[in-house]
């Protein structure tokens, strides 16, 4: 697997919980462990890269959290990229907000002089939460039925920004999005 990093939004333990659940009955039906294996944590990640600094991340990432609001969040559909990866996903709904959000995070970034590859641009990003990656293609119409059993839209909101180094995957920092921490 690749190394390098992602800028992650995290969600409210009772969101993230309902991805677990996810994560937990496709492992249940051994379709995919990966997730659960690799130690991830459920997200939506707003941007890869397979270099950047840390240490000059962490002021940028902490300013630009500290100016934002919780993001609320409708899981309402599931789909899958047609890669290679077989890699299944919650989709949000692609609110105004997010999207807003997602655009911000990427000024900053650019003003800080990192690319954005064309996979996480504004214009090409889709947000996602992945539930199951590697998915053999004999299994993944099974897949598909056992998400479908979720009780969609799930719904929540995003509470926390971070960075995580991969593979494996190692969260460097996070913050609250706010005032999240005073809820």
């Amino acid at each position: 697997m690749a190394q390098g990093y992602g800028v992650e939004l995290y969600f409210d333990p009772a969101l993230e919980n309902q991805v677990l659940k996810a994560w937990n009955v496709l492992a249940r039906r051994q379709i995919s462990t990966q997730l659960i294996e690799m130690e991830s944590r459920p997200q939506i990640t707003l941007f890869s890269s397979p270099t950047l600094d840390p240490p000059k991340l962490e002021n940028v990432m902490k300013n630009f959290a500290s100016k934002q609001e919780p993001l609320p969040l409708s899981f309402s559909s599931i789909a899958s990229f047609p890669s290679e990866n077989n890699v299944l996903f919650l989709a949000p709904t692609p609110s105004f907000s997010l999207l807003q959000f997602h655009s911000q995070l990427c000024d900053v970034l650019k003003k800080e002089g990192i690319e954005i590859g064309e996979e996480y641009s504004p214009d090409s990003w889709v947000p996602h939460c992945s539930v199951a990656q590697q998915v053999p293609k004999n299994r993944m119409a099974e897949a598909f039925a056992v998400l479908r059993d979720l009780k969609l839209p799930v719904t929540g909101y995003a509470m926390d920004i971070g960075l995580v180094e991969f593979s494996p995957v190692r969260e460097l920092y996070s913050f609250p999005l706010g005032n999240a921490s005073d809820a």
